[in-house]
């Protein structure tokens, strides 16, 4: 039997899901917008989620929790952003194959995070750690059910509400913001006008990777408060078709990440509620909405002209 407090704690868990994935994409949208496809997010996001729990873990003895968690998510996406270095490296420099570069990442970050895990944490593994606090906003909290739903959250799922609306400004209200779209869509006339499309692009997948190594942190240091080999489970493939989805707007593919959240938290609960239905049906339901956005079964789209094409100036004067 479904009631009224099943229904609120599916609308806070499906919000605790989607903040993760709504950091993703935010940085997902940018390097795409700028021509640079990055499958590469999930292991981006696995190396986040590692180094923030480790940092967390190795820090806390020694300083005030609040600073032992600020430096676990500045860690993770200085680890995120590395990692897309990498990428950018790759892809923009060598002119390497998009989609085998992000492969290789994810390949990597799978093995070196389960790696160092067992050396940091022995074969138990799950050591718990200091996390985002959950905090109750003033007055907001106080509101019945949406207050328990969207403001008694974590740090990080607060994050999550603010970053999109920035990152839309910045896109679509700055010049800075026209020079990403420009150099996914036009790459010679950002060369005509002075710019440089390597390094507009390489800025993006830095800051696409740092997004997601804090995505990695805000699921590891949410409600778990701790690391598992492959915690982030296809999460970022999900964020691909978020951004897919959200049409390449960074509040729409955000706002898009709450229907994955939701699938997530549902298939979570609707095994105990005894439908007779096998509970891999429910565990696969956010992948197959995932594959749904991705197969394009959702309205049409148009993703920017050049992305995934690399851009040599000398070709563009031929």
């Amino acid at each position: 039997m479904i009631d009224a407090g099943m229904l609120t704690d599916w609308g806070s868990a499906s919000i605790r899901l989607a903040a993760p994935l709504a950091i993703v994409v935010i940085g997902g949208v940018y390097a795409e917008r700028s021509g640079v496809f990055n499958i590469g997010m999930e292991g981006m996001m696995l190396v986040g989620a590692f180094t923030g729990v480790t940092t967390s873990y190795y820090l806390e003895p020694h300083m005030p929790v609040e600073l032992a968690v600020l430096a676990a998510a500045i860690a993770a996406m200085l680890a995120g952003a590395l990692a897309g270095l990498v990428h950018a490296y790759l892809t923009v420099s060598r002119g390497a194959n998009q989609i085998i570069s992000g492969v290789a990442i994810n390949l990597a970050a799978l093995g070196i995070t389960n790696t160092l895990h067992r050396a940091a944490f022995g074969q138990s593994g799950r050591q718990r750690v200091a996390g985002f606090p959950s905090i109750e906003l003033p007055l907001l909290g106080d509101i019945p059910v949406l207050g328990d739903v969207f403001f008694n959250q974590s740090l990080g799922v607060y994050l999550a509400y603010v970053l999109p609306v920035a990152a839309l400004f910045i896109m679509f209200r700055t010049t800075w913001g026209l020079s990403i779209r420009a150099a996914g869509d036009a790459p010679p006339a950002v060369d005509t006008a002075g710019l440089s499309v390597p390094r507009i692009r390489y800025a993006t997948v830095l800051f696409s990777g740092a997004m997601a190594g804090l995505g990695g942190a805000v699921l590891a240091l949410g409600a778990v408060r701790y690391f598992t080999p492959g915690m982030t489970a296809g999460r970022g493939f999900i964020a691909l078709g978020a951004i897919i989805v959200g049409r390449w707007n960074p509040l729409l593919a955000a706002a898009a990440c709450l229907l994955f959240g939701a699938a997530d938290a549902f298939q979570l609960r609707a095994q105990a509620l005894g439908l007779g239905i096998p509970h891999h049906f429910f565990m696969m339901l956010p992948y197959l909405l995932a594959i749904v956005a991705v197969a394009g079964l959702i309205g049409r789209t148009m993703p920017p002209t050049q992305l995934g094409i690399p851009y040599r100036r000398e070709e563009s004067s031929d």
